[in-house]
């Protein structure tokens, strides 16, 4: 396997508050990886700090073979790693057409048209509703939303956080066949995400972090044939 993103010995936190505690974590070209995580393990503050958007204490973060420890998050976004970030983050006074738009701004620009039509091809509904403003939208919608503005990047690697946070049974199902559709079309993807179940049937493997360190990288079903992890660190 060769490693798309290959992190190391990463550090990071918020002033005097260390949150990640030298972590190791790699994605392959091709390959899904779920992290998965109680809340506060520091799964948001590993995406944060991989992104260029909270500073790296300490470790490497290598993307393609280039070194972006320390990059800005301009620079991890022309290197093509998009973040698709919890709590969708859309622009709520802007038009579903422009938050699309936004997210070509600094990857993709040139291929803005036919990319519009590629997520339209993903995201129907989307196309409908172009001149709606994003705020008015349902939760489902938004995501659909969020995850389209980060294909206009012409993402190498997607970072989901938390994607299914929010939906309903019937659009969490749907969620994780479109990301399953995506990875078939090429897409690596870091999946991060409380919903366990959902995310091993997809993953090729899994990292379970808890205080700010990984605990376990392996593949699902060894993830979830060992009884002391299953109800160490994720609850079943």
């Amino acid at each position: 396997m060769t490693a798309l993103l290959q992190v190391t010995g990463l550090r990071s936190g918020y002033g005097a508050v260390e949150v990640l505690r030298g972590v190791d974590l790699a994605v392959g070209t091709g390959e899904i990886v779920a992290l998965l995580g109680s809340n506060g393990a520091g799964k948001s503050t590993f995406n944060n700090t991989v992104s260029g958007i909270v500073p790296t204490r300490a470790g490497q973060v290598r993307f393609a073979d280039t070194d972006l420890t320390g990059a800005h998050y301009r620079d991890v976004v022309r290197a093509g790693l998009i973040q698709v970030p919890e709590g969708r983050r859309i622009f709520p006074n802007l038009s579903v057409l422009e938050n699309l738009e936004l997210g070509s701004f600094t990857r993709a620009r040139e291929n803005r048209a036919q990319n519009l039509e590629r997520v339209f091809g993903v995201f129907p509904r989307l196309k409908e509703r172009t001149r709606q403003l994003a705020g008015t939208m349902s939760g489902g919608e938004q995501q659909m939303l969020a995850i389209g503005r980060g294909l206009m990047a012409e993402p190498r690697l997607l970072i989901l956080d938390e994607p299914s946070l929010g939906l309903s049974p019937l659009l969490v199902e749907e969620l994780f066949e479109l990301i399953a559709r995506l990875h078939a079309e090429g897409l690596s993807i870091l999946l991060v995400e409380q919903n366990v179940g959902q995310s091993l049937q997809i993953a090729h493997r899994a990292c379970v972090m808890e205080n700010g360190a990984i605990q376990f990288t392996g593949t699902p079903d060894e993830l979830l044939a060992s009884d002391d992890l299953r109800r160490a660190y994720l609850g079943l």
